[in-house]
């Protein structure tokens, strides 16, 4: 097993990434790139974190923030429940970022790999990370058929993660077996010709390199239908803060009409809830601007269809929604379905 780690280590120094939160020790830091790098890819992540930190270079300047402006840095990288529990953990630490297991695994949003992460870079403390690509790693070297999504294996798996771990370098150890995974034990095409582990690879041995690692249950995706209406006021325009504990809480989008199917313009139009948004009599000019736009959620695939609405100066149609200068409109946290729609249209 000792080989094991030299051999991952040796690599790392060779093929690492140099990359912004490997060049410092401090765990605010390391904790933001953790968190970006959840559901983000490094190259998109990388300019994001750096936007993020030189806005909210501490705990501090993050939990004195409005929470408008931190899901405004966020806009872009998604699952944005991460920036709201980023912020609320800010807030809740007083004075220095916690330096123990415990205490940084209670911090909102942070579950058992991202403890380890923080504690094993910023302390050296001797934790073991389990991301997908250490199970991939683990899973293909050890030749494991059991399903890494099952509690069996996430047991196993956290087990030999912990066995396997360099306790003398464990920083050094979780970044090498992490980037080993994403750069030469990869999910499709992985470098076996050129890997240090080729020679005791199980999974090499047996041909099974394109199975594993296994999974029990695939993740079951839903289609919503929405038609949003980019209302034209003169200078000004709508917006809505969604509230609702659902996609994009507490992101500004324009008024939204969802419906349980793709609907036609004359269906839209004839819905009460549409018909409802405008003053009595009022005749606005309505064309469709974008229509079947596809935006892929983690568990979702969105239909949006756009509407250009444009209503005289003086209209009171749209009351109860927020109304803004379009030439403000940057300035407000969107989703990135919206963001695309904003830089195609105005």
């Amino acid at each position: 097993m000792d080989k094991f780690s030299d051999k991952i280590i040796d690599w790392y120094e060779a093929n690492k990434r140099i990359l912004p939160w490997r060049e410092t020790s401090d765990p605010y830091l390391i904790w933001i790139s953790e968190i970006i790098l959840q559901q983000t890819r490094v190259a998109q992540g990388y300019d994001y974190f750096l936007r993020f930190v030189e806005r909210f270079p501490t705990v501090k300047s993050l939990a004195e923030a409005d929470e408008d402006e931190v899901l405004k840095y966020w806009q872009g990288l998604g699952y944005y429940s991460r920036a709201r529990n980023l912020h609320a953990a800010a807030k809740s630490i007083k004075g220095d970022f916690p330096d123990t297991y415990s205490d940084i695994l209670a911090l909102k949003g942070v579950g058992e790999y991202t403890a380890a992460a923080i504690c094993s870079f910023a302390y050296n403390l001797p934790y073991a990370v389990v991301d997908g690509n250490v199970y991939r790693v683990l899973s293909r070297y050890l030749g494991i058929q059991t399903p890494i999504d099952s509690t069996e294996g996430k047991k196993l798996f956290a087990s030999l993660a912990g066995e396997l771990l360099d306790k003398s370098k464990p920083g050094i150890y979780n970044q090498a077996i992490m980037d080993f995974g994403a750069l030469q034990c990869t999910p499709a095409s992985p470098g076996c010709l050129s890997c240090p582990l080729a020679d005791s690879c199980l999974a090499l041995k047996d041909n099974l390199v394109n199975i594993l690692p296994v999974k029990q249950n695939k993740t079951k995706t839903t289609n919503r239908y929405f038609n949003y209406l980019y209302v034209r006021m003169g200078a000004y325009t709508f917006l809505n803060k969604r509230s609702e504990n659902d996609i994009w809480k507490n992101l500004f989008e324009f008024p939204l009409v969802e419906s349980n199917k793709s609907l036609g313009e004359e269906e839209l139009f004839a819905l009460p809830e549409f018909q409802q948004l405008f003053a009595p009599n009022e005749k606005p000019v309505i064309r469709c601007l974008s229509k079947n736009v596809k935006h892929v959620l983690s568990h979702r695939v969105i239909y949006t269809n756009f509407y250009e609405v444009i209503l005289p100066d003086n209209s009171t149609s749209f009351s109860s929604y927020l109304k803004v200068l379009i030439a403000d409109i940057d300035k407000y946290a969107v989703s990135r379905l919206i963001h695309s729609f904003l830089e195609k249209y105005l």
